[in-house]
């Protein structure tokens, strides 16, 4: 962060006497981080409450303190009393932001965020100094952590936004006004809190909110949802897509490897160009065409744009490809819903393999359409060939009840992390190819270091 006013950092939250003012250094919201001249907020979490650290922060020397309620110790100079701390943060994210003019990328959608993030990441910083999203920080305290790394070197910025009701993009969006938007498409992550794909439609083009006239919107040409929306006037759509004719930028002639896929990017304004991408999956093509199509539609070069796609690289356990002796394993433990779970299996599917194997948990926070979502696991492993199929989670017994009336060769479900392990050292073959995928707090992670650390590695670990 660099030094702000905080005149300018807490307008709207408090009136500062211009005698008064500071340089404010940075804003934090954990209190081991707390500097001088930092801007505290106080958060009420489920296990630690921020409010009780605030005393602290002003024994720290923090200019000011933004909690919720007064707090005795506090001085008033000092205190900044808001109704909420996470609109609080949105607030000073946007003040900051007014301070900085990047070309900001706002990519949001049921599916694929992080990952189209990446891809962006890769294209805009073959450009200039570009800043992204780190890790899932895409919420209402994290969107706000990203806009406070602008500074003046900041060219490009790729920011995520995600969410859980109505309302929450709107406000992240208009804090960091996007040049351009994504939206990747439109699933069933959040059903849970929204109800129906219809308000999940809407929640997403809360994107456009804080989106200037003539702004230009990559969406998805082959989503359903997408296809057929009612979109806001002031923004200009431009859809990429496999499928559907409708598609101004498109992919052809997909041909996949163990590590790779290459195809023909047809852009029907500006030509067609050879892509090779450094990951698998027909869904991580849709990924790489809204990237490359959020650059050009911002007039940058379509061949710079369209080579930097083999810059990407995996981040977290979003289908990172581990060779483990003679096993090749997919870890995709960061997060899971219908649609992700239905690409990660269509991945497995063009990859080699002797025998195809999928060890998978629970999918959470889905609402009415659980149980069937759970039981669709099942289709499609048996529809993806799988032989050996390891269920864990309590979810996941309804996947694998299915999958034994789907005939699945070998259908196991464990009932602990350990069993898991177990079962994988037990059953898994030379040449086979492995699927890891749940939700994230399932923490499927746990069962491969487990495994990896139990299991001879004599011929090692290799990663892409």
């Amino acid at each position: 962060m660099q030094k702000i006013s905080a005149r300018i950092l807490l307008d709207g939250l408090k009136e500062i006497d211009p005698m008064q003012d500071k340089q404010i250094t940075t804003v934090v919201t954990d209190s081991r981080k707390i500097l001088p001249n930092c801007v505290f907020v106080c958060f009420k979490g489920g296990r630690v409450d921020g409010h009780d650290f605030a005393v602290q922060a002003v024994e720290k020397d923090a200019a000011y303190i933004v909690a919720e309620h007064p707090i005795q110790g506090v001085p008033q100079e000092k205190l900044v009393v808001v109704s909420s701390s996470l609109t609080a943060m949105v607030t000073m994210a946007n003040n900051y932001r007014t301070q900085f003019s990047p070309i900001v990328v706002g990519v949001t959608g049921s599916v694929g965020k992080t990952t189209t993030k990446e891809f962006c990441y890769a294209v805009f910083s073959a450009f200039g100094e570009t800043l992204k999203t780190e890790g899932n920080q895409n919420n209402e305290i994290g969107m706000p952590n990203t806009i406070f790394r602008l500074s003046d070197n900041t060219k490009y910025a790729v920011v995520e936004m995600g969410m859980s009701n109505l309302g929450e993009i709107s406000r992240l969006s208009n804090a960091a006004k996007p040049s351009v938007g994504i939206i990747t498409c439109i699933g069933v992550s959040h059903l849970e809190h929204l109800g129906s794909r219809e308000n999940i439609l809407k929640a997403k083009l809360e994107l456009c909110e804080g989106m200037e006239e003539n702004s230009p919107l990559i969406l998805n040409a082959d989503d359903e949802y997408l296809s057929h929306a009612a979109l806001p006037k002031h923004i200009v759509p431009v859809w990429v897509g496999i499928e559907s004719e409708m598609a101004e930028i498109c992919a052809k002639q997909i041909k996949t490897t163990q590590d790779k896929t290459s195809f023909l990017l047809v852009d029907k304004k500006r030509g067609n160009i050879e892509v090779v991408i450094p990951t698998v999956g027909k869904h991580n093509v849709y990924n790489a065409l809204s990237a490359y199509a959020a650059a050009v539609s911002l007039g940058l070069s379509p061949a710079r744009a369209a080579a930097a796609l083999e810059r990407y690289q995996t981040v977290g356990m979003r289908q990172k490809v581990v060779h483990f002796k003679d096993v090749t394993i997919i870890e995709d433990c960061y997060n899971a819903s219908p649609d992700s779970m239905r690409a990660a299996f269509h991945a497995m599917c063009e990859m080699d393999a002797k025998r195809r194997c999928a060890l998978v948990g629970d999918m959470l926070e889905l609402g009415s359409v659980s149980q069937q979502a759970h039981q669709e696991t099942a289709t499609i492993a048996a529809d993806s060939n799988v032989e050996l199929l390891l269920c864990y989670g309590s979810l996941s017994k309804i996947t694998a009840q299915k999958a034994k009336e789907c005939r699945i060769q070998q259908v196991i479900y464990c009932e602990t992390k350990q069993q898991a392990v177990e079962q994988l050292k037990k059953n898994l073959r030379p040449q086979d190819v492995l699927l890891v995928k749940a939700s994230r707090g399932m923490q499927l992670e746990d069962i491969l270091k487990e495994y990896y650390q139990n299991t001879d590695t004599e011929k090692g670990l290799k990663q892409h």
